[in-house]
């Protein structure tokens, strides 16, 4: 049997190990509404965090804790603080901050910073950037894309897609019929997110973000017909960008000797990236509806959302009846 595991996932992941401020710049002028104040020759430093930092107390002569290797971000708390300092206080708290290999700065609120700071900054080349948006609002955007650039990332073999909100990642050896399940899903009025080769993202602790690469996105490959362009054939009700994976259906062709799930009690379970996701092994012979059951099990998983079981219900059944037929048994041999 073909045994999917998180140590071969793993193997074909990545995790960054660095953000380039020149990066950080192109992806969010925009965005954020970024623009370089001072410190251009420093856009090579590197971020190789994704924490923000306020350096509130360092400006203040408290360097023990400073968290200098992260983005520091100067709201109207740190520009006012340094504005009502004279010139040698504010130069000497500027001074003592810029020692340090700080990657990047970021005014909030469309501030205007104090000269010696531009000036400093200048000098250590350590870039500043100045933005409209607020505080709040450039910590949580900035945050997000942060998240999103040093998101451990794994790329797995296998189709992934969106059935009845759920999903779906079907996985399996080569040629076991991945694409033409996922083909037949979509024709059935159900989206697809990426064929071949998913790439996922953990976004969040327990959440896996599964895409298509750029390079093959709404691109699906059937044996003898050759590609398909899912998007120009089906429109946009057939695609989607990205999808959560929520359980796997790892497809095996049929064996007589080995022991299916027949119940449901027992689920088994897989890793990708530290994460647990619900696994079932389906097996496959000519003439069984797999685009069907996969549409039941993605129903099943709403079913166990809501707390409901069919296995379970069985089971209780069951237990209920037995309980019963012993107090039945128990009742008819009292000859007192």
């Amino acid at each position: 049997m073909n045994e999917p595991n998180e140590k071969t996932a793993k193997s074909m992941g990545r995790v960054i190990d660095f953000l380039e401020v020149k990066q950080l710049f192109e992806d969010n002028e925009e965005r954020l509404g970024l623009k370089l104040l001072a410190g251009s020759e420093g856009f090579q430093r590197q971020i190789e965090v994704k924490h923000l930092h306020r350096p509130g107390l360092a400006l203040a002569g408290y360097i023990e804790l400073f968290s200098y290797e992260r983005i520091q971000i100067l709201g109207n708390t740190e520009i006012f603080y340094l504005r009502g300092l004279d010139d040698e206080a504010r130069l000497a708290s500027i001074k003592k901050v810029m020692e340090f290999a700080i990657p990047c700065l970021i005014i909030a609120n469309g501030s205007q910073p104090p000269m010696e700071l531009l000036v400093q900054a200048s000098e250590h080349k350590i870039p500043v950037f100045g933005t409209p948006l607020s505080t709040t609002d450039l910590t949580h955007l900035l945050s997000d894309y942060l998240d999103d650039q040093f998101a451990p990332t794994i790329s797995v073999h296998g189709s992934l897609v969106d059935v009845y909100g759920t999903g779906m990642l079907l996985t399996g050896r080569s040629g076991i019929g991945k694409s033409e399940i996922a083909l037949d899903l979509v024709e059935r009025g159900h989206r697809i997110v990426a064929d071949d080769r998913v790439r996922i993202d953990k976004k969040a602790e327990g959440v896996l973000i599964g895409t298509a690469p750029e390079v093959t996105r709404h691109i699906m490959e059937v044996r003898g017909v050759g590609l398909i362009d899912v998007r120009r054939m089906f429109g946009v009700r057939g695609i989607r960008v990205q999808k959560r994976v929520e359980v796997e259906v790892h497809l095996e062709e049929w064996d007589e000797t080995f022991e299916w799930e027949r119940v449901g009690l027992d689920y088994e379970s897989t890793k990708y990236i530290g994460v647990e996701v619900p696994l079932l092994r389906l097996p496959i012979f000519p003439g069984k509806n797999i685009s069907m059951i996969a549409e039941v099990i993605a129903l099943q998983i709403h079913l166990r959302v809501y707390g409901l079981n069919p296995a379970e219900e069985m089971h209780r059944r069951m237990a209920e009846e037995m309980n019963r037929r012993k107090v039945k048994n128990y009742l008819i041999r009292d000859f007192e």
